[in-house]
């Protein structure tokens, strides 16, 4: 078996595809991802997929140069070229000649849909936005903890907000598990309430690689999420379903890490203009007691307190007068009112019936109106107003009415 360098074997697998027959003239229908048009050489670069595969495609300027329309992502495009493979990184790509639209493709077509759906529903409301904390103590951030996103958001907090604690979740941002883990992480947050603001994202990518920030059941846990969320998703002109239901969609990672940390710089301007204003407020009270001081110590009462006291000494032997005669007259109101009530009692009292020479008997301490409640032997009772004598019956006598 002879010994191969990796550009032989580069070289003859290229062999091979150039030259097989079905390979050299293929008409393909595709949705057209990740365009780029390169200006100055004029060549297209572009992935072409459907809704289980993709392979990457370039179109050279001369063929370019035929296009009657702007290729745009989305669009469901016919191409018509050859399959090769590009010796020098070995990579297998499909050389386009010519293409024609067919309109926005399938894909993008599902998520416009989606959108529409959860638009109509509110879930991207503006009135619905949380404001973001100015000083938020712990950020939480959700992406891979392997990629770039990762260590831009991280190096940019270090460097404006190092006093804000970071905490990690880090979760796949492609492939069949990340939507799952996107909505497990922000629904952790959200129940633990670990984290003052949340920030989710990824570094850029093709636009099937961000198809996990477009799944509705995560739009639903971001707009669901009491905690605010900032979303840093791909490049400047990518923009997912994500974008539109977070409390603030940054156009970067770092632009994400920016919007939710004050600057160290401006935290300390900041700082310095308010114990400025806390110096300034405190000298001007401070000039204002020491005037107000000034004046009491000039003042009449400072200088001659002995007057005030004996001002406030007259005074108050006057309301002592004044209370003693009130007294007085009050006093003799009041026995005048007392003697009055005192005849008038006096008048009614039977003792005064007995000064006219009448008495009252009485027998067991019981008062004796009728004859009839005695009897020959009893003792009874008779006072006078003046005393009292113990009698005994010897012989009653019982008037004829």
């Amino acid at each position: 078996m002879p010994l191969l360098t990796v550009s032989g074997l580069n070289t003859y697998v290229k062999s091979i595809l150039d030259e097989d027959m079905h390979l050299n003239s293929i008409i393909m229908s595709a949705e057209i991802s990740n365009y780029k048009d390169h200006y100055q050489s004029g060549h297209r670069y572009m992935t072409l997929k459907d809704e289980e595969s993709s392979i990457s495609a370039v179109m050279f300027s001369q063929y370019a140069l035929r296009l009657k329309f702007i290729p745009e992502n989305g669009m469901e495009v016919i191409v018509r070229g050859r399959v090769a493979l590009y010796a020098k990184t070995g990579q297998y790509q499909f050389y386009i000649e010519d293409m024609r639209p067919v309109g926005a493709g399938e894909l993008s077509t599902s998520l416009n849909t989606l959108k529409k759906r959860l638009e109509n529903e509110g879930l991207f409301s503006p009135d619905h936005k949380k404001p973001l904390p100015e000083y938020p103590r712990k950020i939480g951030v959700i992406t891979s903890d392997t990629g770039a996103a990762v260590k831009d958001i991280c190096k940019t907090l270090e460097r404006r907000y190092p006093i804000g604690e970071i905490i990690l979740l880090p979760v796949h941002v492609q492939g069949i598990s990340a939507a799952a883990e996107l909505i497990a992480a922000v629904k952790c947050f959200d129940s633990m309430k670990c984290a003052d603001v949340i920030i989710i994202g990824r570094g850029g990518g093709a636009a099937e690689d961000l198809d996990a920030f477009n799944d509705e059941g995560l739009v639903r846990a971001v707009y669901d999420c009491e905690i605010p969320i900032v979303s840093g998703i791909g490049h400047q002109t990518d923009t997912t379903l994500c974008d539109f239901a977070a409390d603030f969609a940054a156009a970067t990672p770092t632009a994400a890490a920016e919007a939710i940390s004050p600057e160290e710089g401006e935290m300390t301007e900041q700082i310095r203009y308010y114990y400025e204003k806390i110096i300034s407020v405190f000298s001007r009270r401070l000039g204002a007691e020491r005037s107000r001081l000034n004046m009491l110590a000039k003042s009449r009462v400072m200088k001659y307190p002995h007057e005030l006291i004996t001002e406030k000494s007259r005074h108050l032997d006057n309301l002592f007068s004044h209370m003693k005669s009130s007294y007085k007259v009050f006093l003799s109101d009041k026995q005048k009112e007392f003697s009055s009530a005192a005849a008038k009692l006096d008048a009614l009292s039977p003792l005064r019936v007995l000064v006219r020479g009448y008495s009252v008997a009485t027998k067991d301490n019981k008062i004796i109106n009728s004859v009839e409640q005695v009897t020959e032997g009893d003792k009874i009772n008779i006072r006078f107003y003046d005393g009292s004598v113990d009698c005994t019956v010897t012989e009653r006598k019982i008037n004829n009415v």
